[in-house]
């Protein structure tokens, strides 16, 4: 009983008691009555329960007719209040079934009806005990009181349920709603008690029988009265359907007749306050009427357009144009027609219009004299418009910075460039791709917005130097591009180039600031037999590439070797990716000895790439191919876990004093990424290395690139006590507040200073140097290259302390690099004692 409350719960039991008391009491009554009554009451109370199944609706209600009532009273009338009390708790439990699935409802009903009867009953037999049934007036008064008695029990028994609702809602209850809701049933009630008063008086004068002949009677008139109610249904709702389409039809002629009066009045109304210019034009073009926005656009009064040509306020150029729209419009099926056209204000001014036409029939609005109807032309102003369009056409197709063609525009044009060269072969063109070769320092050193300012300037000068019908884009950043259509000489191409990198190379002013800069420039020419633009500029970049690794200042032109060396390229930087996955790289050791005493101090770890089809591939190759294709970072990780586990397993068959260390290189990448550090961490913590066992190295001119990004990683591997290394010193440009500030543990000599040692050569006092510098800063100095033993005797003369070279060992395999560690007639010392594991003297590459 979810939607209950304790009032309406204690009230529905309440009658749930009283009434099953009550249907108790009944049951036990009949039980004591002689077994031919006890028949009739069964015989009355199956029929009352089968009558309530099959109620008649009453026309224009919601309420039915049930002839259960009328046996129910009947057998009041024989037997007793108890016997009726059972029939209308049985005609309750089947009416209830019927109409509701809560098992609240079909409780309920039942005990109520038995209260109702029982009750109703009671008070018309003690009544009817003081009657005189004998005479005609008494005869009379039992079938006035019968129908009081049947009023009563609809009363006492709606009440009755009424209540359980208004205690659920916590509302009053409404008495009169209650009668005008159940005043047909009421009625229905009534003269069920007086047909069965009637059987009554005429059991007592006939008998049983009359009650047999009764029933099919009673039926009969019940399905007589089913099929009048529905006849009568039926009449009703044809009738009602007529009136409410007869309703419609005037209702929607009423509605027509007002929208077409309130169509007038807006489109009047529209036609004067539209926001945009209209007006109704004769078939000859004469303006009937204007409006005022219409006025107001192209700023002339009514006077001067009513009754004028409308033609005469149409650009001249554009009027045939319209007279021919308007002469296919008449000849058409009156469809509208839009198009494009310049207006002319009063001033002269010229205001671009989209102009909409249209057939226009309206009794109401102006017409030609004969009727016909007129053309309704709408005008609007879109000049803001196609100004915007061509602005926002400029921003698409040009770059914001230096308004030159973006790289877009600029692959449209080499795009028709090549279609013409198809189409004649006669005609060619060339392209010409610029780079800058120090724009990076001027974005660095005096900001971007010198370094946007420089842009500017540059792509001034560019459109200077070309031809007027050449095409210049700017592709990005400090790239260039120039197509130069309709070349004669592929020769003056090649002298264009060279004064364009006279008049770039001239001083720049920036904020101030005197600069020079130059450019790199690639140039490829039509005769190739290119297809697409992206052909065209992918050799024009690569011969830029060529000029740029020239030297600055250079112009290159393409040719198809430049191309094979490209795809030679990613050739094997697909290779070398695929070896890395598939480890297929080893790694070949090379001594650092001890240039005094011979021995070795630690091991270089060099990466091998031994290509199953290409053989050995140096690493003067694929290094810088790794490096420009971001795969570097994947191959120092490997070298550099690689070799850390190489020295475990040198480690573990080394006697427990001897503790290997290794130098391995690593880029300016790897040495700017903020997780690198971790990785090194790792890779040590993995192979159960001390740090000091490891020293990583860095070019010289690459660190000082980088240097800014460096340090901090740098500072890094130097708390957890990892070596830094410089390599190829002597040809970068460090300084000496750099070297003693940098964190690093040793610099090693590049072997182009260590092959040119000789007693007068320049390079000697080169070294020299470094080795006084690197004593100085408390630095280890390590030199390369070590081949002649002249080179030996005159380093260990300069008093450097390692060194490494094909004199002093190849690059060794593991097994070879461990035989050699473990070989005690050359001493090989590979420990790090105990109380030098921290100085950070042996480096690792």
């Amino acid at each position: 009983m979810p939607d209950y409350n304790p009032r309406a719960t204690a009230y529905w039991w309440a009658l749930v008691a009283v009434g099953s008391v009550l249907i108790g009491w009944s049951l036990r009554v009949a039980a004591g009555l002689p077994l031919g009554v006890q028949l009739q009451i069964v015989f009355g109370c199956a029929v009352a329960a089968l009558a309530g199944m099959f109620p008649v609706r009453i026309p224009g209600s919601s309420n039915s007719f049930a002839a259960g009532e009328v046996f129910i009273l009947l057998l009041l009338l024989l037997h007793g209040p108890e016997a009726a009390t059972l029939a209308a708790a049985g005609e309750a439990v089947v009416g209830s079934a019927r109409t509701s699935k809560r098992w609240t409802s079909r409780i309920v009903s039942p005990a109520t009806a038995a209260i109702s009867m029982l009750a109703m009953g009671s008070a018309f037999q003690a009544t009817l005990s003081l009657m005189n049934l004998d005479s005609a007036l008494g005869k009379a008064g039992l079938l006035v009181l019968g129908l009081v008695v049947a009023i009563g029990h609809f009363a006492v028994n709606t009440t009755l349920i009424t209540l359980v609702i208004q205690f659920k809602t916590g509302r009053s209850l409404a008495w009169p709603a209650l009668a005008g809701a159940f005043g047909w049933v009421g009625t229905t009630y009534a003269a069920s008690a007086l047909i069965a008063g009637l059987l009554y008086l005429a059991f007592e004068a006939s008998g049983i029988g009359v009650m047999a002949g009764a029933v099919p009677l009673i039926a009969l008139l019940l399905v007589m009265l089913h099929y009048h109610f529905r006849q009568r249904e039926t009449d009703d709702q044809v009738q009602a359907q007529r009136l409410a389409a007869a309703e419609r039809e005037a209702e929607q002629s009423a509605r027509h007749l007002r929208e077409l009066q309130a169509s007038e009045l807006r489109f009047h109304s529209a036609f004067s306050h539209a926001a945009i210019g209209m007006a109704l034009v004769s078939d000859n073009g004469r303006v009937l009427q204007a409006n005022p926005a219409l006025c107001t656009l192209l700023q002339r009064q009514a006077t001067d357009l009513v009754g004028h040509d409308f033609q005469d306020v149409v650009h001249p150029d554009d009027a045939v144009l319209l007279a021919s729209q308007w002469r296919t419009l008449q000849q058409a099926d009156g469809a509208g027609h839009a198009l494009e056209l310049r207006c002319c204000r009063a001033d002269g001014s010229v205001l671009v219009v989209a102009l909409h036409s249209g057939r226009f029939a309206d009794q109401s609005a102006p017409q030609e004299a004969d009727g016909s109807p007129c053309l309704i032309v709408q005008v609007q102003d879109i000049t803001a418009r196609r100004d915007a369009e061509a602005r926002l056409h400029h921003i698409a197709y040009h770059d914001s910075l230096t308004s030159l063609a973006n790289r877009i525009h600029f692959g449209e044009c080499l795009a028709q460039a090549i279609a013409r060269c198809q189409a004649d072969p006669a005609h060619r063109f060339a392209v010409m791709y610029l780079d800058f070769d120090r724009f990076k320092l001027i974005n660095d050193t005096l900001g971007h917005s010198a370094g946007d300012h420089f842009l500017t300037l540059v792509a001034q000068r560019i459109r200077q130097a070309v031809r007027p019908g050449d095409t210049v884009g700017r592709l990005g950043g400090d790239e260039f591009a120039i197509l130069v259509d309709g070349i004669g000489e592929e020769a003056d191409t090649v002298a264009m180039a060279d004064r364009l990198q006279h008049t770039l190379a001239e001083p720049y002013e920036l904020d101030g600031t005197e600069i020079t800069s130059s450019a790199s420039i690639g140039i490829t020419f039509s005769s190739v037999g290119y297809e697409t633009p992206g052909d065209v500029l992918r050799d024009a970049d690569i011969a830029m590439y060529r000029a740029k690794a020239a030297g600055r200042a250079r112009t290159a032109v393409f040719d198809a070797s430049l191309r094979a060396k490209l795809a030679e390229q990613v050739g094997i930087e697909r290779a070398l990716r695929r070896a890395v996955e598939l480890q297929q790289l080893t790694l070949a050791f090379q001594p650092i000895c001890d240039l005094e005493s011979g021995e070795v101090d630690s091991f270089e770890a060099l990466v091998r790439w031994n290509h199953p089809e290409l053989g050995p591939i140096s690493p003067t190759t694929f290094i810088p191919i790794a490096e420009e294709s971001t795969l570097i970072s994947e191959l120092t990780e490997w070298v550099l876990g690689s070799a850390c586990r190489q020295m475990r397993d040198f480690e573990a068959q080394l006697p427990d004093t001897m503790r290997p260390r290794v130098h391995v290189n690593v880029s300016g990448t790897d040495i700017c990424r903020p997780g690198f550090t971790q990785k090194v961490a790792t890779a040590l913590l993995v192979n159960q290395l001390a740090p000091a066992q490891l020293t990583l190295e860095i070019t010289e001119t690459m660190l000082m690139k980088r240097l800014d990004s460096a340090l901090k990683v740098m500072g890094e591997l130097r708390e957890i006590g990892v070596g830094l290394s410089v390599d190829d010193f002597g040809t970068g440009y460090s300084s000496l507040s750099y070297l003693s500030t940098l964190p690093i543990t040793s610099l090693k000599i590049d072997r182009s200073f260590v092959s040119q040692l000789s007693d007068n050569a320049p390079n000697t006092e080169v070294v020299r140097a470094i080795i006084t510098l690197g004593r100085a800063l408390g630095k280890t100095v390590i030199a390369e290259g070590i081949e002649t033993p002249a080179q030996l005797a005159q380093l260990r003369a300069m008093g450097c302390r390692y060194g490494q070279g094909y004199l002093l060992a190849r690059p060794l395999t593991p097994e070879r690099a461990l035989a050699v560690a473990l070989d005690r007639q050359q001493p090989v010392p590979l420990i790090v004692p105990s109380h030098q594991a921290d100085t950070g003297a042996a480096l690792v590459h």
